[in-house]
């Protein structure tokens, strides 16, 4: 018992570290996906036949394919072969932002689906364009809407963020196998880790509701 919790405290630092890159990652990514999930949604709601098509390929592969697949592919793969020499940590950064977009896209196109039609009307007997409509008008009701799954998304990205370790990110999951697998204090190390993904998760939680609650306007009803 004194030998784990010897390692257990001695360790923490070390791991801790990794939380800080674990955290760097998702919020990158979850960032990543924003930028390309709005994009992506206002194109199959609003794009042309041929944008609509652009726009559900890259849902289904990127919803189809398995993120460990995906993370090989781009960082082994693609690349190298455009060139690009990336670091693990931001190769699993930009790989698990490109597959956030595709499931934020979904979720934005939710919310931009229950908006009532009839405000895209009224913007467009103003005189307003659908360009300008879409952005003042839609987009922020939809915005707001989309922060319940938002949530949902970033835990999701968290959890997908720990198979980084396997490009040799040093995130929460390589630091605890690494120390793990040199002290052989498995379970220990293993429960440790089960905990910060948990805490981080709450936290990332509490704050999107905190974010919600800030944004909601009393006696909204779209």
């Amino acid at each position: 018992m004194n030998e784990t919790v010897t390692v257990l405290l001695d360790a923490m630092p070390y791991v801790l570290q990794g939380a800080a890159v674990t955290v760097i990652a998702v919020v990158g990514a979850m960032f990543l996906g924003l930028f390309i999930g709005v994009p992506l949604a206002v194109g199959q709601v609003y794009g042309s036949w041929l944008a609509r098509a652009f726009c559900g390929l890259y849902v289904w592969f990127f919803r189809g394919v398995p993120i460990l697949v995906l993370l090989f592919l781009f960082y082994f793969g693609l690349f190298n072969l455009v060139g690009l020499n990336l670091n693990a940590v931001a190769a699993a950064t930009i790989v698990l932002g490109m597959t956030s977009g595709a499931y934020q896209s979904q979720i934005f196109r939710g919310s931009i689906l229950s908006l009532s039609k009839g405000q895209l009307k009224a913007a467009r007997a103003l005189g307003m364009s659908d360009g300008l409509a879409i952005r003042s008008i839609i987009l922020p009701q939809a915005l707001r809407l989309s922060i319940p799954g938002w949530s949902n998304e970033y835990s999701i990205i968290l959890k997908d963020s720990a198979l980084a370790f396997v490009l040799g990110a040093s995130e929460i999951m390589a630091r605890t196998h690494f120390v793990a697998s040199r002290t052989y204090q498995h379970l220990p190390m293993y429960v440790s880790a089960a905990v910060l993904y948990f805490l981080l998760t709450w936290a990332g939680v509490i704050a999107l509701r905190a974010l919600e609650k800030r944004v909601r306007i009393k006696g909204y009803v779209h």
